[in-house]
């Protein structure tokens, strides 16, 4: 497929479980029992003859009543000293001072001081059910109709999300490529006629229009900034039946593909999902074309599809990648997307060391393995700039390409008919050109 990269790997996550703390129990303290010195009683006296007192002399008393009055002194000093300590304490003020706790040297380093106290963290069963709460109202259940008014059985009942109050949904392209009509109900029940605006010819992305004005609307989120770990939300009609189900998870990776079969295609040919969101909130048959949001309640993704042979493997549609067409669909614009005209190699520095290139980024312009002929397409924008095969594309409008800005995603930004400057390396030589995008044909 044209301005495509190849199907990565996929990775298994760790866990770690910590061993269970075991509370350490102490023992001894005042008020053990004495062992009791025993008293040595006196001898009876012997007289000797002549009137001399003889035998042993009377041995020294050891007795308990000393002891505990050596004890008694001691602690009666002891408290007489505390209480002067307390005294001077008292009198100096030193026990009015309040206590400062000062935190852990990791967070004292190159931070700055705050002038409020830290506000205490909202309990994350909250953020969730407040997430909920605010998106519901806009994911909706979508029926597709064939011709003669009855339900398109094949992909079944899906889900969709409004995005603008004056009806604009978006959804995937295989839950309404088949239907004449769609009817789309609301999370309070109201029911509207739905049609079809545009099916995105670059992913499963479709934008559905209703008849109505200030209805509820997700706020958009920003899929660029997400983070492996953290908490996501799925929202949908699972099965057609139970709608507005909630699942969460969290994101498990970040751009993902997939090989899917094309439900839109006759033949159900094989097509490529690139740039996913993977996470292990469940999704079912009937969540395609749900949200998934994040705690805050933003859209961060359009849920498509998941992996039949394994549990807790789902995948969405990052919202940045269906911003552009959703735009165009409210400023009253066909569904479009820029094209190139070229199949490429996203180069990486392995890919570099195994075929001796002279650069470890950018895309090299070859074809695929089973594909015989130009990996530059014939009277394409790319053919019309003077592309050629084995030119390595570096840097577009400045950017360069590499594995944080791939050349599909820098492509995303762009329309059709939009000039473009790119730096090329063609052999061991730097040249720079310019490029007039085309518009992306249905069947690239």
């Amino acid at each position: 497929m044209a301005d495509r990269p190849p199907l990565d790997h996929e990775g298994q996550a760790a866990f770690y479980s910590p061993p269970p703390n075991h509370r350490l129990d102490r023992q001894g303290g005042w008020g053990g029992p004495a062992s009791a010195t025993p008293l040595l009683g006196d001898e009876p006296a012997s007289s000797a003859p002549g009137g001399r007192h003889t035998g042993s002399p009377t041995p020294r008393r050891s007795s308990g009543s000393s002891t505990r009055s050596a004890a008694a002194i001691a602690l009666a000093a002891a408290l007489v000293a505390s209480l002067g300590t307390y005294a001077l304490l008292l009198a100096g003020g030193q026990l009015d001072r309040r206590v400062v706790i000062s935190p852990p040297l990791a967070q004292q380093a190159g931070s700055e001081p705050r002038g409020e106290p830290d506000v205490i963290r909202v309990v994350e069963e909250t953020a969730v059910t407040a997430a909920v709460d605010k998106v519901s109202p806009a994911v909706v259940t979508i029926t597709p109709r064939g011709r003669d008014g009855v339900f398109v059985f094949t992909e079944g009942v899906g889900s969709g999300v409004i995005y603008d109050p004056d009806g604009w949904v978006v959804t995937n392209r295989h839950v309404v490529c088949n239907a004449d009509s769609l009817s789309v109900q609301l999370a309070d029940g109201q029911r509207y006629e739905g049609s079809i605006h545009g099916l995105d010819t670059l992913t499963d992305l479709a934008i559905v229009k209703i008849d109505g004005t200030d209805l509820p609307a997700v706020d958009i989120g920003n899929s660029g900034t997400l983070k492996v770990g953290q908490r996501a939300i799925a929202i949908g009609s699972p099965l057609g039946t139970f709608t507005n189900s909630v699942t969460t998870g969290v994101v498990s990776a970040m751009g993902r593909r997939i090989d899917v079969a094309d439900a839109c295609s006759p033949s159900r040919q094989i097509e490529s999902l690139r740039d996913l969101i993977q996470t292990d909130a469940a999704i079912n048959p009937g969540n395609s074309g749900g949200a998934l949001v994040d705690v805050e309640g933003a859209l961060i993704g359009i849920n498509t599809a998941i992996a039949g042979d394994a549990q807790g493997i789902g995948f969405a549609i990052p919202i940045n990648l269906a911003r552009p067409i959703m735009q165009q669909a409210v400023e009253g614009e066909s569904l479009s997307r820029p094209w190139m005209g070229i199949w490429y190699t996203a180069l990486t520095p392995v890919i570099q060391d195994q075929r001796g290139l002279l650069l470890g980024y950018g895309a090299l312009i070859e074809p695929p393995e089973d594909l015989r002929g130009s990996a530059v397409f014939e009277a394409s924008p790319a053919a019309l700039a003077g592309l050629r095969d084995g030119d390595i594309i570096t840097h577009v409008d400045g950017i360069k390409v590499d594995g944080e800005n791939p050349l599909d995603q820098i492509l995303t930004q762009y329309r059709p008919r939009e000039m473009l400057s790119l730096r090329v390396l063609r052999g061991e030589e730097l040249i720079d050109m310019e490029m007039e995008l085309g518009t992306r044909p249905a069947n690239q």
